[in-house]
């Protein structure tokens, strides 16, 4: 099975122009392929990192890719997926973010001896004229046509403004600058990027011929990327210090029974030949499939220490041992006492594993937390320093999220 056959059977690959071309490219590792990353937060997600393992994975079988940092598209903002108008960064923060997202992404592309390569969209967007853009590459596009693509339509009623509606043309733009400065001849994207990508193959069409080797591969990254990396406290980073490894290992350990093999094949490198055996597991049994999901993914993305040190946590807690050096934990000051006591309100908002007191009432009132295996329904309980004797307290929220609150005297 070549590296295409093995994309199809993932379920990564939504759809694509050229299949036979794509096939012959990737398979004989000649594809030199990019995929874009839009610097709007300070570090990657669950999200990015589905696009990395795909970047690993074709890298592997001799192709070379090219991560493409979006310092000029973030300045605009893609609406793609979106209901309003993204927050407007500054030049500022988009160079902080692009710092922060060169080192995660180097975790995971070989980047040596020119097999990969990094750039920023930003070296030309920034210094392009606006009217010999509008000559060389606003000619080449429909304004129906682009009014009647998928990430413009959901925003029509809203309202879409002529910042966002210039997106499609930077994305194409930044494919066919690609293909000039660095032979780019596939581009990849999620299932939402599908209208700017073929914008891209028919810019670079146009321009320098009906036969120029381009062509597109359109991903199912965005809208599993959606439902996967969404947690009650926000999304699942790879930051150490937005989402600790055990709480990662966590997160994919407690997913859910019908999205376990899907993970494993999209996001991990199992072989397909074990995930087929997996496949056949069904009730208590995935949690097999489950640990294994958890404990490759916090290895891909924090290393075997710390993917190993998440797997004896879970177990422990699983098991109800008494090791909880791995768990995620808050240190709490004793400021934040009064008379002794500490309200179990305040502690859960100073936790973090409520975005608010109102939702802690809400969860203590029907019966989801616990304080060291002991549920508390009562919204006025208050935890004594006492109860902190052997230096901290044990959090458990629901049935499958477990806090350490440690009492800093």
């Amino acid at each position: 099975m070549g590296v295409f056959e093995e994309l199809q059977e993932r379920g990564l690959i939504a759809q694509m122009t050229d299949e036979e071309e794509i096939r012959e490219l990737i398979n004989s590792g000649k594809a030199v392929f990019y995929i874009g990353f839009d610097p709007t937060a300070d570090s990657l997600h669950v999200g990015h990192f589905m696009a990395l393992c795909l970047m690993k994975r074709l890298q592997m079988a001799g192709n070379k890719p090219i991560a493409l940092l979006g310092g000029g598209t973030g300045m605009i903002g893609d609406p793609s997926g979106k209901t309003d108008m993204r927050k407007m960064l500054t030049k500022e923060d988009i160079q902080h973010n692009i710092e922060c997202f060169k080192k995660q992404m180097e975790r995971f592309i070989d980047f040596s001896d020119d097999k990969a390569l990094m750039v920023n969209n930003a070296d030309w967007l920034l210094e392009l004229n606006y009217v010999e853009l509008l000559r060389e590459v606003g000619a080449c596009f429909s304004v129906n046509n682009m009014l009647r693509a998928e990430c413009y339509k959901q925003r029509m009623e809203k309202g879409l403004s002529f910042l966002e509606f210039n997106y499609m043309i930077m994305q194409s733009y930044d494919f066919l600058s690609l293909y000039r400065k660095y032979g780019c001849n596939l581009q990849f994207g999620g299932d939402d990027q599908w209208s700017n990508m073929l914008g891209g193959t028919e810019l670079i069409r146009r321009k320098l011929g009906k036969d120029a080797y381009a062509m597109t591969i359109n991903l199912l990254l965005n809208s599993e990327g959606k439902k996967m990396g969404k947690t009650e406290k926000g999304a699942v980073w790879l930051d150490a210090e937005k989402t600790s490894p055990f709480e990662f290992f966590q997160y994919w350990r407690n997913v859910a029974d019908s999205d376990v093999i899907k993970c494993l094949k999209m996001l991990t490198f199992v072989p397909m030949e074990q995930i087929r055996e997996l496949e056949k597991l069904e009730g208590s049994e995935l949690n097999k499939a489950k640990e294994i999901l958890a404990y490759e993914l916090t290895d891909l993305v924090h290393g075997k220490e710390e993917a190993d040190k998440a797997l004896e946590g879970a177990r422990a807690l699983f098991s109800r041992k008494s090791d909880t050096d791995n768990m995620p934990s808050t240190s709490i000051e004793a400021a934040m006492f009064t008379d002794g006591k500490i309200g179990l309100i305040d502690l859960l908002a100073a936790t973090k594993l409520v975005p608010s007191k109102a939702e802690a009432r809400r969860l203590i009132q029907q019966g989801g937390i616990s304080i060291d295996d002991e549920k508390i329904t009562d919204v006025k309980a208050e935890l004594t320093a006492e109860q902190f004797a052997k230096g901290y307290v044990v959090i458990k929220k629901g049935k499958k999220v477990f806090h350490k609150a440690i009492f800093n005297a």
